[in-house]
């Protein structure tokens, strides 16, 4: 997870996601923010290769350093996660190959 200044980017296993925004939190440390997700493949891009782009809406707790982030594609229904984010920690991420 990526935060600037007005923005946040993720980068997940055979995927990655955007949000336009910075999540910030509820009275009950909870977010929900709506972004896009792209699911991506194994193997090169092709030229003039349309990526899989999904409206999604991200959501979660944070508690402390951590976050629990699940991600609903708008179109599908399809949830993705749930995810554990530490702040401060260097995440594993694979992709695909």
């Amino acid at each position: 997870m990526t935060v600037g200044a007005t923005s946040t980017h993720f980068e997940l296993d055979c995927g990655h996601g955007d949000l336009p925004a910075v999540p910030t939190v509820d009275r009950q440390r909870q977010f929900e923010v709506g972004g896009n997700y792209v699911r991506e493949h194994g193997g090169p891009i092709r030229q003039g290769e349309i990526p899989e782009s999904h409206p999604a809406i991200y959501s979660g707790t944070v508690a402390s350093t951590t976050m629990t982030l699940t991600i609903r594609l708008s179109d599908t229904k399809e949830s993705i996660g749930p995810f554990t984010l530490i702040s401060g920690s260097l995440g594993r991420v694979l992709k695909c190959l």
